[in-house]
């Protein structure tokens, strides 16, 4: 047997060698042996092939040479690279004020509005991968050579000929991609939050909020510890629900002033080295009016640089927001177990069919999705923790990654918010007479009795109650503790949900 299977895993190598073989053509950007046409160009290590139909350059096919990781679904985030256009779009019009040509400026603003589009991420001319030096070099020479030819082309010039637009000279002029890379960052969450996170997370909050309200007259036993307990009323139970919410949409809005600081104009190590006076504010300024969010250039550009507490406080947001809806997501589908062997308080909407060989089944899905979610995101903030805590010296080189698990905790909040709003939120519904049924067998409606009778003797009834398997009430009047009469005056649910 152990050389039977010492054969297969011998087999499995050398056919998993092949196709690594395979790959390795791709990963070094091999077009040897396909009919790609290829242009020359150069960067300050040499002379490499790149193909025609593209505009990115030699530091961009280097790139994709040296970083073989992970494949196309692990691509720079989609925002982070319109962040990127967003701010040499910004920055060459400021360079255009300090005396960038003017006809160079506006065909480099002219190419960035193609990247901003997201015309030219579509068309594969940003590949690199999230798995590269962590300050985002790589993206952001990549992001310049792309600028570059594009405006080389709006101005009839030569692809890759880096004349009359440099990638270097004139789209990251005044810049660094140690200030470039953190500002995207910046934009780009910022932009998600607003555009991502906060429609799907405020709409999920309304409707929990609106259950409230529907629920309010609805009297149920309440569980602490998973068993019973007081009674409230569901409305009660779903204000929880909608105020973790709200509490979670001001922990993301607590988080923006920091997040609103740019580090651009810090160049370097947080000098402004290269820029002129004035370079940072203004470029902040135009990156605010480009997006209609309030960017400010950061008071101190070596924190914008050294370190990302504002993205791990972000994060931190997102986990705690994470925190909330596995307890909402838990709650509901508790609640709607069953329907006749559970506890069947709620309904939930039927969306599909739960199961292959049970008939009729239908299970809380949206539930188990937002769960799955809220898992993903707790495993993200830990990633973003971890990089956000080694910032060594002058940068923090853990960039991508923590940018690429905060955009993926945004998008999965707020996607996964938007489908269960509209797919099981909304069509929640009470079983009222299941609700009432389980609150008429509760023992702890027996609580009501401690201000009449003390503690002790109601604790009496209750167990006799369940030891023998009768009513509170049959169990009151056994042990002649008081009256029907009484019982029914004191044991009122409705008269249970607050302070007298």
């Amino acid at each position: 047997m152990a050389v039977s299977m010492f054969k297969i895993c011998a087999t499995l190598s050398r056919s998993s060698t092949k196709l690594r073989g395979a790959i390795s053509l791709l990963d070094k950007h091999d077009f040897s042996t396909t009919n790609i046409k290829l242009r020359k160009e150069k960067d300050t290590m040499g002379e490499l092939d790149v193909p025609d139909d593209k505009l990115y350059g030699a530091q961009t096919v280097r790139s994709i040479m040296n970083f073989p990781i992970g494949g196309i679904e692990e691509r720079m985030p989609y925002p982070v690279v319109i962040a990127m256009g967003i701010l040499k779009k910004a920055a060459a019009k400021v360079n255009m004020e300090f005396g960038l040509d003017k006809k160079l400026a506006e065909a480099i603003m002219q190419a960035a509005d193609d990247v901003i589009s997201g015309k030219l991420y579509r068309e594969g001319h940003f590949p690199l991968v999230i798995w590269q030096t962590g300050s985002g070099t790589q993206t952001n020479m990549n992001t310049n050579e792309v600028i570059a030819n594009r405006a080389i082309q709006i101005l009839g010039g030569t692809l890759g000929s880096k004349d009359p637009v440099h990638p270097n000279d004139h789209v990251n002029k005044s810049q660094s991609s140690n200030d470039t890379y953190p500002t995207a960052m910046h934009v780009a969450v910022a932009m998600e939050l607003r555009d991502r996170l906060m429609p799907g997370l405020v709409a999920l909050r309304d409707t929990l909020e609106a259950k409230s309200k529907e629920f309010d007259k609805i009297v149920k036993i309440g569980r602490t510890h998973l068993m019973d307990a007081v009674p409230l009323t569901l409305g009660q139970e779903f204000s929880a629900y909608s105020t973790q919410l709200t509490f979670g949409i001001e922990r993301v809005c607590a988080t923006l002033p920091r997040l609103h600081y740019l580090a651009l104009g810090g160049t370097a190590v947080g000098t402004g080295l290269n820029t002129r006076i004035g370079f940072a504010e203004k470029c902040a300024a135009e990156i605010a009016s480009l997006t209609g969010i309030p960017f400010e250039t950061a008071p101190n550009k070596f924190e914008g640089l050294a370190c990302h507490d504002a993205m791990v406080e972000v994060s931190g947001a997102l986990n705690t927001i994470s925190v909330s809806l596995m307890k909402i997501a838990n709650d509901i589908r508790l609640l709607a177990s069953g329907p006749r062997c559970g506890l069947g308080e709620l309904m939930l909407p039927e969306n599909e069919p739960g199961s292959s060989i049970m008939p009729g089944k239908v299970n809380p899905t949206q539930c188990e999705a937002l769960t799955m979610i809220a898992a993903q995101v707790m495993g993200n903030h830990v990633a973003c923790t971890v990089g956000g805590s080694n910032g060594h010296f002058e940068l923090n080189v853990f960039k991508p990654m923590m940018v690429a698990n905060v955009l993926r905790s945004i998008r999965l909040i707020g996607d996964g918010c938007t489908a269960f709003n509209k797919n099981c939120a909304v069509g929640i519904k009470a079983n009222e007479a299941n609700i009432a049924k389980i609150m008429r067998e509760s023992l702890m409606l027996v609580t009501a009795l401690n201000p009449h009778i003390g503690y002790d003797k109601a604790a009496a009834i209750a167990k006799t109650a369940h030891k023998e398997g009768t009513t509170l009430k049959d169990a009151a009047i056994k042990l002649g503790h008081l009256t029907a009469e009484q019982f029914d005056k004191w044991v009122r649910p409705e008269d249970m949900l607050g302070p007298k």
